[in-house]
């Protein structure tokens, strides 16, 4: 007993000095943790490197499903991998992503029925955004053609059905939905500003006010999913972090041509909302594997651009950077399997050894957004 007594008093002592000290961490010293310094650049590299070396397909030239030997191809998904490969060919000028895009431009058609064209206008709106920011990248005529051959089948989509707007899927001209307006409101207005034919101004007009009016709770922020014009029913339920970004990116774009403080304040209104509302303990919260992996990554990048709008007031901009470095820092110091550069979509929780496309492509966008505010000299 008296061997016990002595054992537990030992232990007490311990205890006792470590807590004096503030030597025992739970779960990891998280403190130590932030006080680190990342070279964002650095770690851009290796999200970036893990996305072509763990999920390129090599064959086929498109992006795999998942790093696990999932080796089905998904359309959409591969335009934000497109978009990710773009991030790193512009922040490195490293020419071996310039390859990846050329191949991608062969593998994805090839893949997709040898067309661009597709059954979902939201689908053929992503990939156009991509290409369009391959030719602005590189220069290559043929990314311009086939973004502006799938403009002209977007612009099929759009009826008068709920008052207006781009269906959501072929067939199904009753469903209007905010990931099939927001992403053509961007595409419109940047074709604009690309090329100036100003039928693409008035369709991201038209596009942009009509999502507002309809999808938009313009007392708070949030965009709701979608409208169903048989019976006018709009579904509130469904708000996701990617509808969120791609309304902030509409609104940023059309900042950009008519430089109206109205655009940004929309844009802030759902900025706000979404880091008070879909948020679990102030970062981003899971919205599941598959499509909902891809969903807060997609609200990073257009969240990003409108940090950098000159006339976001200085004390907003701040709030934002804080809110991105929070995320990013978490997600790099507690959601990174670091042994393969692998994310997950819960951004506190490493993942296993096989991630999906979708998840992994919006850890390496929040990544890639960390790198580009930080080499703007937005964050240290």
């Amino acid at each position: 007993m008296k061997k016990d007594y002595k054992y537990y008093l030992l232990l007490l002592v311990l205890f006792a000095f470590g807590c004096e000290k503030g030597e025992i961490p739970i779960d990891g010293d998280k403190d130590d943790d932030d006080k680190i310094e990342i070279n964002w650049n650095e770690a851009a590299n290796s999200s970036s490197n893990a996305l072509t070396s763990s999920f390129w397909n090599r064959s086929g030239l498109y992006f795999n499903t998942n790093n696990g030997g999932n080796t089905t191809f998904q359309y959409w998904p591969n335009a934000h991998a497109l978009d990710v490969v773009i991030d790193a060919y512009e922040r490195t000028d490293n020419q071996s992503y310039k390859t990846y895009i050329e191949q991608w431009f062969t593998g994805v058609k090839v893949k997709n029925g040898n067309t661009w064209r597709n059954d979902y206008y939201d689908d053929m709106e992503w990939n156009a955004l991509a290409l369009l920011r391959a030719y602005k990248a590189t220069n290559e005529p043929k990314y311009k053609d086939a973004a502006l051959e799938l403009w002209g089948y977007i612009k099929e989509g759009w009826n008068d059905n709920a008052g207006g707007g781009i269906t959501w899927k072929k067939g199904m001209e009753w469903s209007k939905n905010a990931c099939s307006n927001g992403p053509a409101a961007i595409l419109a207005a940047r074709l604009y500003q690309e090329f100036g034919n100003e039928e693409d101004k008035e369709w991201a007009l038209r596009i942009y006010d009509w999502l507002k009016s309809t999808l938009v709770n313009t007392n708070s922020g949030a965009v709701w999913d979608n409208i169903d014009s048989r019976d006018g029913t709009i579904n509130k339920d469904w708000v996701f972090t990617y509808n969120q970004g791609t309304y902030i990116g509409a609104a940023v774009e059309l900042h950009k041509i008519f430089n109206e403080k109205s655009y940004l304040n929309d844009a802030a209104l759902a900025a706000d909302y979404t880091m008070s509302s879909l948020v679990n303990n102030s970062i981003l919260k899971s919205e599941g594997e598959g499509d909902g992996g891809l969903f807060k990554g997609i609200f990073v990048r257009y969240f990003t651009q409108l940090i950098i709008q000159e006339r976001l007031d200085a004390s907003v901009r701040r709030r934002y950077i804080q809110f991105i470095e929070l995320n990013s820092k978490t997600l790099w110091n507690e959601g990174t399997n670091k042994q393969s550069i692998l994310f997950g979509p819960n951004w506190r929780v490493k993942p296993g050894t096989v991630t999906g496309l979708t998840e992994q492509l919006s850890g390496c966008m929040l990544i890639e957004a960390a790198a580009f505010l930080q080499n703007e000299n937005f964050i240290d």
